[in-house]
Formats: structure tokens, C-alpha cells, sequence
């Protein structure tokens, strides 16, 4: 059945003002119809009640301008208040500029911020890879050689307490401010990795090592939304995946480290570390694998140092200003001014700002923002489509390379310990080098179309890795094969399920629960981590190495049907689009991913030039949503959904 665009429109127009006066939907379409006589009223009151009449005019055009840039067209006549200087319009079009290298151009403050992140991120990294390297030696030094539940158990001690304290990201950050609680996970972390160097026994170890998870947990759900609050929306998806992508530059630090402290007394002189008079715990005897493990600790010192000179997020100021404190208004401007090129930039997202949390209060008042994360079903799918990627990111088996490689090519694969640690560092720089590409292919290849495109591959090379180890006999095609299937799949990892999730979970919840989703997600990417991390050496006790990896490539295999089934794309997608992806049912998701594998096998294996590819949402120049089911009519998204 066809349905007239003008029809469509004009329905849309007739009950467009009930839906902008809805709470959700102020979110999703701030000042959609509203007049210029409301607008300038909604200015008046928010200058009056900030007390920021000095900083007026840059709110009221940034108001103008947040409602629409046509606005300020050049030609269009307006009062001489209203008008851009010429270097506020130059900033204002690089914002939506059509060379994406544009968008970059940002003030240097913001990215001295991201930096600040990146090194919070990286000390997650560091560790994992730390431990990499030393437990070949404590291994020994702390008798627990041939007692893989010891070593599971000690070796996922941070992530087990990573998995219970992510849910004192929501108190910490009332009690500390965002900074404030990347300043004190900071310093539990690099106070905890010194920590790590002194044990005298395996259980010492273990509770400097679970202790350290309080310097993770928080943080990993702090520092992206910290990140996300302060980035403008051009740039939100690059500056967002850096947690992922400098995690992966901390992994890389870790396998470096533990090249470079690999000979510092490591045990191997037999005059003066004799494992019968317990010499081996002696720092003549055992200082490599503490110095690895306290290396990370370098990294989050720089972030104590530095974190209190960058602004404290504009949202986070403005939430702490409704709530009575006044003063914290022209904290958030100050904010915005360091973090934009003009005060025009910083006028319209301090508006916009204090009009979203308007709304999000106003849902608060009237909803259960935890509780429709599940009762909800455009939320429930979003936590769904949220927890599936984070699943994914330990199921694919990347952290069993991560925290035991070089165990496994010692132990499995005869390499000489230093021939290990060296191998294991290539995967660290490969794992970082490969992340960089996402920073553009995020936003334009798409995230759905990222793991779809890297899911195949990652199973293919995890599958090279079955075949090296079921070689009975140690040969030199066999080393060569767990080489080449490691780095491969390191290549096939880092651009795709390495950065997606953390950007994916954290843009697809609405605004006012995003928060409570963040720490959900974030709980269950830790509890899997610490599950992969405690059950691997007992699993390859049982299964063999061989087993162990064809189980986790079989979990790629499937992962790519879940992406395609319930995964949605959320790439260039604003707010009320979002909705309207994942209103859809489920059952019309599923039907849309078999879609596309039947356009890709008619387009690509059965060279069907004809073969149209399916969109599940599309927009067209009047902003009317239509649903395209492939089959040549267009409908309308809500009548096709129903």
C-alpha cells in the first residue's frame, strides 16, 4: 500500500505539538516548533535564574542557534544582536563542514582532556598485559606451578572486583564529581600496582590484585561519560571509543615492559636462587615479575597530577546548579569556553544542556529510569543490542591472548621465555596500531557494519589457531601457524569489537537512564572478563589448548548471527532517530538482518545487479522516517511498524 508524503506530512504537523511537549521527547527534539516568542521567554527565564545576565547575548543567540542554524543564513534578516562575527561563523560551518578532517578542529583544552582519559584508560591495559609476562615467573616464586585454579583466581582477582565495584560509580560521583573520581581510581590504581610488588604469597597477591579492581571499576564507567559530557556532538563518537582505543595502547605498554624487565634477576642463577631455601621470593631472585607487575603505576600518577587542571564537565556543573548551588552556572560557561572555540558554541550548549536536564527531570518525576531499562521496550532493546557487544568482547576470546599468551606459547608452544614475551609484544603493538583506523571508520563505515565486516575473520583466525595446536608434533609450521593466527586476529579484533561497545552502549540508551545502563553493561563486560580470566587455565587443563580456542571461535561464529539479529546500526543517527530504530520489535530487526543476507548473497555471489539493498531507517529531505522493506514501495516508519 503507498502512502502520499504530503498525507504523511501533514499528520506529522497536526500532532507534532503533543509529542515535543512530551518529557521524552523534549530529549529527542529540543524546541521543535517552538515559536520565537517562546524561545525568547525560555531564554529570559534561564538568564534570570542562573544570574548570568553579563553572558546574555551569547546565550540568546547559542539558544537561537541550538533551535536551528537557519537561523543565522546568510541573506536571512534579524536584529543586529542576532548576527555572527565572522569567526563564529567560520567555526560554526567546520561543525558541519563536509570534510570529516574538520571536525577535529577543536580547541587544544579538549584534546589535553581526551589525553588525560586516554592515560586513565590505559592503566587497565598496562595490568592486563602485565601480568602476562609475570606469571611466567611468580608462577614458581609463589609455588602455585600446576594449581590453574590459584593462578585463574589470582589473575582475574581485579575483575572480580570490577564486577561489583562499577556500582560505586553512581555514589562516587555524587560524593566526588566526575574528576574527583578519576583522581582517587587513579591513585587506588597506581598506590595497588606498587602494592603488587611486595607480596610474599600467593594470597598477598591476590589481595593487592582484587584491591586494584577499585581503581578500575569506577573509572571504566567515569571516564567515558566524562569524555562524552564535555565532547561536543560532531566528534562524541571518535573521543568516546579512545577508552577502548588507548586501553589497547596500555596493553601494548605492558608487553613492552615486560621485554625490557624480562632479565632483571629472573631466577635463573642457580648459585643464588635455590628454590629449596625459598630464595626464590628474594629480590635477587624475583625483582623482573615485580617490577612488571608495578610498572603500570607510572601512568595514573600523570592523572593525579594534571586531572584538576583540565574544567569539570558542563553537564555535571549544570546538575549540581538546579539543584540550588548558583554559582556552579558560570562554572559550567567557564567549562564550555575552555572546551569550544567561541562563547556563541559554549551560549548554545549550555542552553541545550539545561534544556535536556530539564526534560530529564521531568521523566524522573513521572517514570522509574532503572526499571524501564527493562519494562520499556525501546530501552529493553537497547540494553539487549548494549549487553550482547560487551558479552562479545570477552566470548571472542581476545583477553585469553590478553592475560595468557605468553603462558601458552611457554607451555604449549615451546618458546623460550624471552622468545614469548617478545612474540606476545607484537600482538600488543598490532592490537594498538589497528585500533587507529576506527577513529574514522566509527563514524563512517558504521558500528553494526564494523563487527558484521570483523566477526567472520576473527572466528577464521581463532580457527588457525585450533589447527596449530591439534599438531601433535612440535614443529616449526606449528609455531609459525600461532603467530600468524594471534596477529590476525588481533588485526581482525582492534578495529571492530575492540572500540564498538563502549561507544555503542553509551549512545544508544535514552539520556535520562543512560547513566544506570552504563553501569549495567559495565558490570557485565567486567563479570565475563573475570570469568574468562579465572576459568582458562582449568579449561585448557580439560579441553586442551586446541579445544579451548575452537570453543571461542565457535562464540565468534555466533556472535556475528546475534549482531546481525539484534544488534541495530546507531551510526549518524540523532535522538529521536534512535527511538525510532529500536521501537521497532525485535521480530522486525531479524527480519531485516535476513534481508540483508539475502542482498548480500544476491549482490555479491550471485552478481544480481538489480539486488536492492534493505534500510531499516531512512530519511528523507522533509524528515519523514520510512521503513524500506526492499520490496520497492516506501511506508511510512509508524505505519510499518504496526
Amino acid at each position: 500500500m503507498r502512502y502520499s508524503q504530503r498525507e504523511n506530512i501533514s499528520s506529522d504537523r497536526s500532532h507534532g505539538t503533543q509529542e515535543t511537549d512530551r518529557p521524552d521527547r523534549r530529549l529527542a527534539q529540543p524546541f521543535s516548533g517552538w515559536s520565537h516568542a517562546r524561545m525568547t521567554s525560555s531564554i529570559d527565564r534561564f538568564v534570570e535564574e542562573s544570574g548570568l545576565e553579563d553572558y546574555d547575548k551569547y546565550i540568546r543567540r547559542g539558544a537561537f542557534l541550538a533551535q536551528s542554524k537557519a537561523a543565522f543564513a546568510v541573506g536571512r534578516e534579524r536584529p543586529d544582536d542576532l548576527t555572527l562575527k565572522d569567526d563564529e561563523r567560520v567555526y560554526i560551518d567546520l561543525e558541519s563542514s563536509p570534510r570529516r578532517i574538520d571536525k577535529f578542529n577543536q580547541p587544544w583544552r579538549l584534546y589535553a582532556l581526551v589525553g588525560i582519559c586516554s592515560l586513565g584508560a590505559a592503566v587497565q591495559g598496562w595490568d592486563e598485559t602485565a601480568v602476562n609476562g609475570a606469571q611466567i615467573y611468580y608462577e614458581k616464586a609463589l609455588n602455585i606451578h600446576g594449581s590453574p585454579e590459584i593462578l585463574g583466581l589470582v589473575n582475574s582477582a581485579p575483575y572480580l572486583c570490577c564486577a561489583f565495584a562499577c556500582w560505586l560509580n553512581y555514589p562516587l560521583n555524587r560524593l566526588l564529581d566526575r574528576r574527583g573520581v578519576i583522581f582517587l581510581t587513579c591513585l587506588i590504581s597506581s598506590i595497588t600496582c606498587l602494592g603488587q610488588a611486595f607480596p610474599q604469597t600467593w594470597q598477598q597477591l591476590f589481595v593487592a590484585r582484587f584491591l586494584l579492581g577499585f581503581g578500575i571499576g569506577p573509572k571504566s564507567a567515569t571516564i567515558p561519560i566524562y569524555a562524552a559530557e564535555c565532547a561536543p556532538a560532531n566528534i562524541r563518537g571518535a573521543l568516546v571509543m579512545m577508552w577502548q582505543m588507548w586501553t589497547a595502547f596500555g596493553i601494548m605498554c605492558g608487553y613492552i615492559a615486560g621485554v625490557v624487565l624480562a632479565g632483571v634477576r629472573d631466577g635463573s642463577r642457580s648459585d643464588i636462587c635455590d628454590e629449596k631455601f625459598g630464595n626464590l621470593l628474594t629480590s635477587r631472585c624475583s625483582l623482573n615479575w615485580r617490577l612488571m607487575l608495578a610498572s603500570p603505576m607510572i601512568l595514573p600518577l600523570f592523572v593525579v597530577a594534571y586531572v584538576y587542571a583540565l574544567p569539570e564537565s558542563p553537564r555535571w556543573l549544570l546538575m549540581k546548579a538546579r539543584k540550588g548551588n548558583k554559582q556552579k552556572y558560570e562554572e559550567a560557561f567557564q567549562a564550555l569556553c575552555k572546551l569550544r572555540h567561541t562563547k556563541l558554541q559554549a551560549g548554545r550548549d549550555l542552553f541545550l544542556i539545561h534544556h535536556l536536564l530539564e526534560g530529564e527531570d521531568e521523566i524522573m518525576k513521572q517514570q522509574q529510569p532503572f526499571l524501564e531499562l527493562f519494562t520499556i521496550g525501546r530501552n529493553r532493546r537497547a540494553l539487549f543490542a548494549s549487553v550482547i557487544t560487551m558479552f562479545l568482547q570477552q566470548f571472542c576470546g581476545v583477553n585469553v591472548t590478553a592475560y595468557y599468551s605468553n603462558t601458552i606459547l611457554v607451555q604449549d608452544a615451546n618458546y623460550q621465555p624471552r622468545n614469548a614475551l617478545l612474540i606476545s609484544m607484537g600482538f600488543g603493538i598490532i592490537n594498538f596500531l589497528f585500533a587507529i583506523p576506527a577513529i574514522w571508520t566509527i563514524d563512517s563505515f558504521g558500528r553494526r557494519n564494523l563487527l558484521l565486516f570483523t566477526f567472520p575473520f576473527m572466528a577464521l583466525f581463532q580457527v588457525i589457531m585450533v589447527i596449530a595446536f591439534s599438531q601433535r608434533e612440535e614443529s616449526i609450521e606449528q609455531k609459525v601457524l600461532v603467530i600468524v593466527g594471534m596477529y590476525l586476529f588481533g588485526v581482525a579484533y582492534s578495529p571492530g569489537e575492540g572500540p564498538v561497545p563502549f561507544v555503542y552502549s553509551a549512545e544508544s540508551m535514552p539520556l535520562y537512564n543512560r547513566d544506570w545502563g552504563m553501569g549495567i553493561v559495565t558490570s557485565v563486560l567486567w563479570f565475563w572478563n573475570f570469568f574468562i580470566s579465572i576459568t582458562w587455565p582449568k579449561f585448557k587443563h580439560a579441553f586442551g589448548v586446541a579445544g579451548a580456542f575452537g570453543w571461542y571461535a565457535a562464540w565468534c561464529a555466533t556472535g556475528w548471527f546475534l549482531i546481525l539479529f539484534f544488534v541495530p546500526e546507531t551510526k549518524d543517527l540523532t535522538l529521536e532517530q534512535l527511538d525510532q530504530v529500536f521501537e521497532g520489535s525485535t521480530r522486525s530487526h531479524v527480519e531485516h538482518g535476513i534481508k540483508q543476507v539475502k542482498w548480500f548473497v544476491g549482490r555479491y555471489i550471485m552478481r544480481r545487479r538489480d539486488a536492492t539493498k534493505p534500510v531499516f531507517l531512512e530519511t528523507d529531505d522533509s524528515g519523514v522516517k520510512y521503513d524500506y522493506r526492499g520490496v520497492g514501495d516506501a511506508m511510512p516508519y509508524e505505519e510499518a511498524k504496526d
